[in-house]
């Protein structure tokens, strides 16, 4: 082999899109939206229909409420784009779902204390 001759090297810096597997997506899909309609409806009751004054506890967590919507519509805008099949991408939208989730834990226990706090009605 003549020692002139350059090598090229090889494309490894850019990287190869892996796919999901099959039913990933849909089931982050199913998931998103599952948690999305129960925070709904779970907000809808506690802040619309049940009975109570409006304290700073209950401010508290239906600003946290919202927020766990917000986060929720971010991860099912990002898993219904057709970037999200690629694995890394997935990833982040999973991060996005998981992190909702801990903000609306936090928001139904903020709600469950402002709750307790309440005095019966008569």
């Amino acid at each position: 082999m003549d020692e002139n001759v350059e090598r090229q090297p090889t494309p490894t810096a850019e990287r190869q899109p892996r796919p999901l597997p099959e039913g990933y997506r849909q089931g982050i899909i199913t998931a998103i939206t599952v948690l999305l309609g129960f925070t709904l409806a779970f907000f809808r009751f506690w802040g619309f229909e049940a009975s109570g004054e409006w304290t700073i506890r209950s401010i508290i967590a239906a600003s946290t409420l919202v927020a766990a919507v917000v986060l929720q519509i971010v991860a099912l805008f990002r898993s219904l784009r057709l970037e999200d099949d690629d694995r890394e991408e997935y990833r982040k939208t999973v991060m996005w779902f998981v992190a909702s989730a801990v903000v609306l834990l936090v928001g139904l226990l903020i709600a469950v204390v402002a709750f307790s706090g309440a005095p019966e009605p008569r």
